[in-house]
């Protein structure tokens, strides 16, 4: 990782929206983030040339069950081990500081499967299946 360091923490709230953006990911809004970075049992950091270009985040109980959520990194620095290291990083916290049998998910997107493969992620189907739903207000 020469020239990047990585830094436990989750990001600012800047960067936060900003990489979610460049990611691909869904954008979310202020209040939004306000609110949910201060939530993030764990996280990481990824800083070249003093700007944030990686992040990635533990949410959870803290106990039973956790979720790895906002793993993004800015395309222009894709293809150097970051997303490795983010995941490295994020489990080695995990594997340290969660309890014996703790429930770990996330959900992948596309060929990202094959990073979290790596880390001792696989499917959950047919016994499971990964749901989700968007909150929404009546007209």
């Amino acid at each position: 990782m020469d020239g990047y360091s990585i830094e436990a923490g989750p990001p600012a709230l800047e960067d936060y929206l900003r990489l979610r953006i460049a990611a691909g990911l869904s954008p979310k809004t202020v209040e939004q983030a306000t609110a949910g970075l201060p939530n993030t049992w764990y996280g990481v950091t990824i800083v070249h040339a003093g700007r944030t270009i990686g992040m990635g985040r533990i949410i959870g109980d803290g106990g039973t069950a956790f979720q790895i959520v906002d793993i993004a990194l800015e395309p222009a620095h894709h293809g150097k081990g970051l997303g490795k290291a983010i995941m490295a990083a994020l489990m080695a916290h995990l594997n340290a500081h969660a309890p014996e049998g703790a429930y770990v998910s996330l959900i992948a997107d596309g060929d990202a499967r094959h990073l979290y493969a790596k880390y001792g992620f696989e499917p959950v189907m047919p016994a499971s299946i990964g749901m989700a739903a968007r909150v929404t207000r009546p007209a």
